[in-house]
């Protein structure tokens, strides 16, 4: 588990074709130009532009006026309100990219892709060289900005037809988005006039005949006036084509008559096919796009430029992508409605972390040759260091991430099954990721891409399947992997994308046995024929004697019973491979799934239990958290619109044989990283109530030692938070918890009976949650450990407030807290003010012999208070003296333990002592810890010598054993 593109095709502007979708959906989402748009405010240049790489700004703003062929008032006009028109459509950001906080303004940089020129030549190499590798640039063909992909050629002469190609994820869509928008803000002076369309949108309108001039004003509506100046344009007129894999193109006479009028009606291929034949408007420029399959639509003659989309092949872009992506603000999400937000250092840090990882680890620099990937490295990291919307997932990412590049997608528009690019995909891709799983591994020979490429290929109709998605598709999912020791083998692009995809293959159901792949319908005829014979040889059985003959033939209306128990048995078979998939005892020392997810994107390596194990034994623990989130119902249904529909059904039987399984094997007790997979798949689920009823068994919530990151703390809040059922503990210790992360977990503290929130740094601003905790009227903790936090009395103040109005809590430690002086007069000022508690550790705080003494004192008073901790304090020896006295003075009240001895025997709570020393001795001040303990060391010889007691005198010697030993630790002395 180590670590788009979409312009909006059917919606390029108002009105622009028949099947509108919403903008925020479709549109491109790589790094973006947006700026905030109102039809009043004048088009002009930045404020500021930076170069780089790629850009498009090495031409000056345009003249005053509009240029040599529009010169009147009313066209400039018109052209104006198009360019208006198309940026304010074209700046529309889609739901994914807002959530990820605001994008870039008006004079952010903007990161192209690399796109080096190619000849017709290298479109005919054999597909297997073409299939996964990526070949640099050759040196006599350079890389070409967006500015000069219409300069004249080698030979000098105009080039007025562009193609550009490349595969999914490569940035197509981004770049003709990027190139729409510095037409509008006239960074591209060569051309006064700009006309994209969608060859999908135009698709979509079939074979009704419509012209030239009433597809530009259906869909660009100010552009009706200036219609008849088109031809007079020339080379300034430029049509922008994308996605013409969308399009059959046929440029035969035969199949394509000639037509030069732009006014006559037309199917919409056809008029394209004119345009590009220079037959209609013969001196306007055109730019298509297109995916590798679809090149030879387009015979070599008509085009004058090829370019190849190389997408981030120099990581120095990687990095100024994420330089740029990374550092944007928050949205101002705050994770659980706690307020949280990264800082700018926090970003710059992931920045730095990343950018070393990049330089350093070649196989992520290799999967960030797709700028789709970047983007979904930055939406990890976001999902993880950043504030969490409601309701998102990290299935819902990677589903999301899907979409935006393949929504829409059909493997090939001449195939009549139009069969969706992602189902070929959860079909193949899902087939070789699901068999790495089973047999894990993650790396991927030439003969195991083939054998789940070409299984069961039959026909040239699917040769062809094959053949379109090898050169479209492959390098999407698959990478040639580049890391020492394995040559000539292939790995998935992003690791945990092999664990969706596997994921997606089981719940689509396609993993199917022998007698699945007979068929349901297969099944159902038969029980149909033997219920139709049936009934003629009962009719018959009554005149002739053949009463046997209709038992036997009854035996065929059994067998769709027997299939649906085949089915079932399957079901239940995922189900537990699911489970234990979840539950594997070798994974128990790993780090939980997602801080295993952020070390594989940011470079740092995990611990193994196993470090002598071969690299192919490969953990995958993301393959069950993910079959749980595509089992939601928000990924069920973004996966319908991709092809990939999930009956629900079909999802209801997934889910109830998994939650069977759960209910049996999630009542072990799990480690703490474990533990919080276990609740992390139940958040991926997003189904309450089928997390309320397998975790209802639960009674111990031990996250000892997780990190708790804000994402975290909103996982277990979700998870566990609208339970009903009391849990008996809860257990953060060092945790890194945070103020914020208190408020997130306050449904989860209300639900405890015992809460540890023990090493956490906590200081006085958490007091403050801490009081609104006990004083909250479903508050039902009864014992408390804050110890060593930073509380001070600042943050004790907040706790007496509390405690004077909570009825639940009995125990609570307080030990080395910083409380001081003040601190202990504060709780001895305030401690009469609560009625229940029955233990007060406030052993190690620094407090001298006054603060200890009325503490005692109001705890001797205390109705049920019954043992107060003082020990490891800077108290005198007359100061414990008159503690130890005033102990024996009085009948009943608290206890107070303030050393290893009571007169000559050795207390009852030296065991406590000593085990509280043992727990924190690497966390606590070495030479403090060192003199506190050579004082109790005196203090058991001098009650040594003073007792003739054997009995007492052989306890003193093992205790003083148990001391030596922890001094032995310190390496202090043991005078």
């Amino acid at each position: 588990m180590s670590w788009s593109r979409h312009v909006p095709r059917a919606s390029w502007g108002p009105g622009l074709g028949r099947v509108f979708q919403p903008a925020d959906e479709r549109t491109s989402f790589l790094i973006h130009w947006s700026w905030p748009l109102k039809r009043e405010r004048p088009l002009g240049p930045p404020r500021a532009f930076i170069r780089h790489h790629g850009s498009s700004a090495d031409s000056g703003p345009p003249s005053g006026r509009h240029g040599q062929w529009f010169r009147g008032t009313s066209a400039a006009e018109a052209i104006q309100r198009h360019r208006r028109n198309l940026a304010e459509w074209f700046s529309r950001l889609p739901r994914e990219e807002r959530q990820f906080g605001p994008t870039f303004a008006l004079d952010t940089v903007h990161v192209d892709p690399v796109i080096r020129e190619s000849t017709p030549d290298e479109l005919l190499r054999p597909l297997a060289e073409l299939a996964l590798e990526h070949q640099p640039p050759p040196a006599r063909l350079p890389t070409l900005a967006l500015s000069q992909l219409f300069d004249p050629d080698a030979c000098g002469r105009r080039v007025q037809t562009v193609v550009l190609y490349g595969t999914v994820g490569t940035g197509k869509s981004t770049l003709v988005r990027k190139m729409v928008l510095d037409w509008c803000y006239g960074r591209l002076p060569a051309f006064e006039l700009l006309i994209p369309f969608s060859c999908e949108d135009l698709s979509s309108l079939g074979p009704a005949p419509a012209s030239l001039c009433h597809l530009v004003a259906q869909r660009y509506t100010p552009l009706k006036e200036i219609l008849p100046l088109m031809a007079a344009a020339g080379s300034r007129l430029l049509f922008v084509l994308h996605g013409l894999e969308h399009l059959n193109l046929n440029f035969q006479l035969a199949g394509t008559g000639l037509c030069s009028d732009p006014e006559e009606p037309k199917a919409p291929a056809a008029i394209m096919v004119n345009l590009l034949r220079k037959y209609m408007l013969p001196k306007a420029s055109i730019l298509v796009t297109t995916r590798p399959s679809a090149i030879g639509r387009i015979p070599s003659k008509y085009v004058g430029r090829y370019g190849e989309i190389c997408g981030f092949s120099d990581t120095n872009l990687q990095k100024l992508y994420f330089q740029i992506r990374l550092n944007q603000p928050d949205c101002g999400h705050g994770a659980g409605d706690a307020g949280v937000s990264t800082t700018p250092a926090q970003r710059d840090n992931l920045v730095q972390m990343l950018s070393r990882n990049l330089e350093g680890h070649h196989q992520i620099a290799a999967a960030c040759f797709l700028p789709s990937y970047c983007w979904l490295v930055c939406a990890t990291l976001h999902f993880l260091h950043a504030p969490t919307p409601v309701g998102q997932t990290l299935t819902s990412i990677y589903t999301s991430f899907l979409r935006l590049n393949f929504s829409g997608e059909m493997l090939e528009s001449t195939d009549s099954s139009k069969l969706s690019l992602m189902a070929y995909a959860a079909r193949t891709m899902g087939k070789l990721a699901y068999e790495g799983v089973s047999s894990r591994k993650t790396y991927f020979s030439e003969e195991d891409v083939r054998g789940c490429l070409e299984a069961g290929i039959k026909t040239e109709e699917e040769f062809q399947l094959v053949h379109v998605f090898r050169r479209d598709a492959l390098r999407f999912f698959l990478a040639p992997c580049i890391e020492p020791g394995h040559p000539d083998t292939f790995v998935f692009t992003v690791p945990a994308m092999q664990e969706y995809l596997a994921a997606l293959y089981i719940v689509l159901g396609l993993h199917k046995t022998t007698l699945q792949r007979v068929g349901k319908e297969v099944a159902e005829l038969v029980g149909r024929v033997g219920e139709d014979v049936s009934l003629v040889l009962g009719i018959m059985a009554k005149l002739l004697p053949l009463r046997a003959l209709p038992l036997l033939f009854n035996l065929l209306k059994v067998v769709p019973r027997v299939f649906g128990r085949v089915v079932g048995k399957s079901r239940e078979a995922v189900a537990r491979a699911m489970v234990l998939e979840m539950f594997r005892e070798e994974d128990y020392y790993n780090d939980d799934v997602l801080d295993q997810m952020g070390a594989s994107i940011l470079g740092v390596e995990g611990p193994r239990r196993h470090p002598d194990e071969p690299p192919e034994d490969e953990v995958f623990e993301l393959f069950p958290i993910f079959m749980g989130g595509l089992l939601s119902a928000h990924n069920r249904a973004v996966l319908a619109q991709l092809g990939c529909p999930i009956k629900n059904l079909d999802a209801m039987e997934n889910a109830q044989a998994i939650k069977k399984k759960l209910g049996k094997l999630g009542r072990q007790v799990l480690p703490p990283s474990e533990l919080l997979d276990h609740l992390f798949f139940h958040y991926e689920f997003q189904n309450q109530r089928f997390s309320a009823e397998v975790l209802s068994s639960l009674r111990q919530l031990n996250l000892a030692g997780v990190r708790m990151t804000p994402l975290k703390c909103t996982v277990v809040a979700s998870v566990l938070g609208s339970g009903r059922h009391a849990l008996d503990e809860v257990n953060l210790a060092s945790c890194q918890l945070d103020p914020a992360g208190l408020r997130t977990f306050m449904p989860v503290f209300l639900r405890a009976r015992k809460l540890g929130l023990q090493l956490n740094s906590l200081g006085p601003e958490a007091c403050r949650d801490l009081r609104d905790l006990l004083l909250h009227d479903k508050c039902q903790i009864t014992t408390l450990r804050l110890s060593n936090n930073p509380l001070t009395a600042a943050g004790v103040a907040f706790l007496v407030e509390g405690l004077a109005g909570n009825t639940s809590l009995t125990h609570l430690s307080l030990l080395h807290t910083g409380l001081g002086d003040e601190g202990l007069e504060l709780l001895a000022a305030r401690l009469n003010c609560n009625r229940q508690l029955q233990e007060l550790n406030v052993a190690y705080n620094g407090a001298g012999d006054a603060a200890a003494l009325a503490l005692a004192k109001a705890a001797r008073e205390h109705p049920s208070l019954e043992l107060l901790h003082l020990y490891f304090n800077e108290l005198s020896p007359e100061g414990r003296q008159v503690l130890r006295d005033l102990g024996g003075t009085a009948e009943g009240g608290a206890r107070v333990v303030v050393s290893l001895t009571e007169g000559t025997a050795v207390s009852e709570y030296w065991s406590v002592i000593l085990s509280e020393v043992q727990r924190n001795l690497k966390s606590w001040d070495q030479g403090r810890v060192r003199r506190h303990l050579e004082l109790l060391l005196r203090d058991l010889d001098d009650n040594q010598g003073a007792t003739l007691n054997p009995l007492r005198k052989a306890q003193l010697l093992r205790v003083k054993g148990e001391v030596r030993a922890l001094l032995e630790q310190l390496g202090g002395s043991e005078s």
